[in-house]
């Protein structure tokens, strides 16, 4: 077991090995992660969500001229080749293409599309992460393997051992989204770093969308609990409202506690402390089997978007969402969560105990 000593001092050089940039308070930012576009076919997890994710970027990320970061994991290359991966998904290499030519894509590297980054015959430039200036604040973004003891224990021999060693041998760093224990130890020690960095991290990797360091889960049984604390003051035409919602919270909660143990919900509390800091965001996958989720940036907020090709939401997301846009005539998007920058990072620098 890797000692987090030893993983907070790698987050660190980590960080400063990163291309930085000034945040531009005037554009727009997605960022996606985990598509795993493979060849098309049976294995492929992104094939499902195919017409969904070409045309949510065709119909509204690229006319509304978002900067499109694209967080790992894109390409599955731990089971496909690039040339299949190619003919398979021409459109959507053809839609990132169009972010590459007016300068608003960045493609950060993950553990499943790793070997692009030295190929000479790979179009867009790949990075390790990307450190967005807020003022003095910090936002960093990196795919999230890099939390993995196998990454944190070899630094920076770790291109020779992925390529010559662990791909030979198919010791992948893959299954870390269907094991909560795994994404839990990997999620906490990111959460540790930034707290204690005083950064906000923007990470993909678990397949779990997280907002200001909480999961579903989590958000779902603080609800909850402040729902049932307003029934019992609430006049009388207002309890069937609150009781109805707290109903739709708890079928969800029981869909949740339903799944396999193995890939039980877990707390995403991961300090000690009395308070939980909101330093970890996830953007989830693009591989959900009933929508994708995302993050946007735009106007000195962050968001956390769902994406369906679903006139009619699950009633959790229906009640969930702050908004909701069609896109193209088939494409839905539901704001589900948003928060200020300015606020998250004031919660980050009085609340947390940081240590530069």
């Amino acid at each position: 077991m890797m000692k987090y000593d030893t993983y907070e001092e790698s987050f660190r050089q980590f960080i400063k090995d990163c291309p930085e940039e000034r945040l531009d308070e005037s554009a727009r930012y997605v960022f996606l992660s985990d598509l795993h576009m493979g060849n098309g076919g049976k294995r492929d997890d992104l094939a499902p969500n195919r017409a969904l994710i070409e045309g949510m970027l065709e119909s509204w990320y690229l006319p509304q001229d978002y900067i499109l970061i694209l967080n790992g994991d894109i390409e599955d290359l731990s089971k496909f080749s690039l040339q299949s991966i190619n003919t398979a998904w021409p459109r959507l290499l053809g839609i990132i293409a169009q972010f590459a030519e007016r300068k608003r894509l960045r493609k950060i590297i993950g553990n499943h599309d790793y070997d692009l980054s030295p190929r000479k015959d790979y179009p867009w430039p790949m990075i390790p992460g990307l450190v967005y200036r807020v003022g003095d604040n910090r936002i960093f973004i990196f795919h999230g393997h890099q939390a993995s003891s196998l990454y944190v224990k070899y630094d920076f021999v770790s291109d020779f051992l992925i390529r010559y060693f662990v791909k030979p041998l198919r010791i992948r760093n893959s299954g870390v989204s269907r094991d909560s224990r795994r994404r839990y130890r990997t999620e906490r020690r990111i959460y540790r770093a930034a707290r204690t960095l005083g950064v906000m991290a923007v990470t993909g990797h678990t397949h779990r969308p997280l907002f200001e360091s909480l999961a579903k889960y989590d958000n779902i049984r603080i609800k909850i609990e402040a729902l049932l604390s307003r029934l019992s003051d609430a006049p009388l035409d207002g309890k069937k409202a609150l009781t109805e919602q707290i109903i739709l919270y708890k079928n969800e909660m029981e869909k949740l506690a339903a799944v396999k143990e193995r890939q039980k919900k877990t707390q995403s509390l991961y300090g000690t402390g009395p308070f939980l800091i909101p330093c970890l965001f996830n953007s989830g996958c693009a591989t959900g089997k009933h929508g994708i989720t995302a993050l946007e940036i735009s106007g000195g907020s962050i968001s956390l978007v769902y994406w369906t090709t679903q006139e009619t939401a699950r009633p959790y997301i229906a009640n969930e969402a702050l908004a909701t846009e069609i896109s193209g005539g088939a494409f839905y998007r539901y704001i589900l969560k948003k928060d200020t920058l300015d606020a998250i990072f004031t919660r980050i620098d009085l609340l947390a105990d940081t240590a530069e």
